[in-house]
């Protein structure tokens, strides 16, 4: 598996189940999954991923507290500090989550997680 899908889907699995933020949630979450094994993950890293999410129909970006769907990949240039922009897993996406577990790199029994790591590394 390459860095960037490991990351593309690390960001899936963050979204999955409700609305996350970027600067609030996703960073630090998917940072420290993928730091196990020593990848480090940037902010930009993560915009990266969720532009080609959005853009392949995997996740939308919404403005919350109203949950108004953004029509596009909002611009992230900047950390938010309102917390106003969040994303979310779409059907198509969760669909493509569930479809293929054998990319999970982690046991969630056990939490000396070394005997997983992954074919990249």
């Amino acid at each position: 598996m390459q860095r960037s899908e490991l990351i593309l889907r690390l960001l899936l699995t963050e979204i999955c189940d409700d609305y996350e933020n970027v600067d609030q949630i996703i960073l630090k979450n998917v940072g420290e999954r993928a730091a196990k094994w020593g990848v480090m993950v940037e902010r930009a890293d993560i915009v990266g991923a969720l532009i080609e999410l959005i853009r392949d129909g995997l996740a939308n970006a919404y403005h919350l507290p109203d949950q108004n769907e953004l029509a596009n990949m909002p611009s992230l240039d900047a950390i938010e500090e309102d917390f106003a922009t969040y994303f979310l897993v779409t059907k198509r996406g969760l669909e493509f989550h569930r479809s293929d577990t054998r990319w999970w790199p982690f046991d969630d029994d056990d939490d000396d997680d070394d005997h997983l790591l992954p074919d990249w590394q």
